[in-house]
C-alpha cells in the first residue's frame, strides 16, 4: 500500500493538516491566555468556535460530497487551510489585528478539517475495499505522526511569542494543500 503514490498523498494531507492542528491545540493556551491576556475561563469559548466550524464543514461536506466530489472539496479545504496558515503567520509576524488576527484565520483552518480528513481517507480507502482496515491503520498512524510532529516541533520552538504556532500552523496547511493536488492529478 505505501508503494501507491494516491494513498502516500491521502495520508500526507491528512498529517500535515493534522501537524499544524496540534500545533495549534498544544500553543494556543499560551498564546491567547498568557501572550494575549484572555481570561482562562474564556479561552474555551475561543477555542470552540474553531469545533463549531469543524461541525459545520462536516455537515456541509456531507451535502456536497455527492455533488461536487470528495477531491473536489478536500482540495477546497486544504486551499482554505493554506490561507489561514498564510493569514496567521502575517498576524503572528506583524502583530496586525492582536488576538482576532489568530482567532479568525485559526476557526477557517480548523473548520476545513470537515473537508479534508473524511475526504482524504474515502479517497485512500476506495482503491482498497478489501483492505479497508489495513489501510485506515496505516493512515491513521501517518495521522498520528503528523500530529505529534506539530506538538513536539511547537514546544522545542517556542519563543515566548505566537510565532512557532503560526508558522507550524501555515506549514501543515500549505503541506496539505500541495498533498491534496498530488492526490488530484493521480485519481480521478
Amino acid at each position: 500500500m505505501l508503494r501507491d503514490p494516491a494513498l502516500r498523498a491521502c495520508a500526507l494531507t491528512i498529517a500535515c493538516y493534522y501537524l499544524g492542528t496540534f500545533a495549534y491545540i498544544s500553543a494556543s493556551p499560551f498564546a491567547y491566555i498568557t501572550y494575549y491576556g484572555v481570561a482562562p475561563e474564556r479561552y474555551g469559548l475561543l477555542f470552540g468556535t474553531g469545533v463549531g466550524g469543524i461541525m459545520l464543514a462536516n455537515m456541509l461536506n456531507a451535502r456536497l460530497v455527492v455533488r461536487y466530489g470528495a477531491q473536489r472539496l478536500m482540495r477546497i479545504g486544504t486551499g482554505l487551510t493554506a490561507l489561514a496558515g498564510l493569514a496567521i503567520v502575517a498576524a503572528g509576524a506583524s502583530g496586525a489585528g492582536g488576538l482576532w488576527g489568530l482567532v479568525l484565520p485559526m476557526f477557517f483552518y480548523t473548520a476545513a478539517s470537515g473537508f479534508i480528513v473524511a475526504n482524504a481517507m474515502a479517497s485512500a480507502l476506495a482503491p482498497y475495499p478489501q483492505q479497508a482496515g489495513a489501510v485506515s491503520a496505516l493512515v491513521g498512524a501517518i495521522q498520528w505522526a503528523g500530529a505529534i510532529l506539530g506538538s513536539t516541533l511547537v514546544a522545542s520552538l517556542a519563543d515566548g511569542t505566537p510565532r512557532p504556532m503560526a508558522a507550524l500552523v501555515a506549514l501543515g496547511g500549505l503541506g496539505a494543500a500541495l498533498a491534496a493536488r498530488r492526490i488530484a492529478r493521480r485519481q480521478p
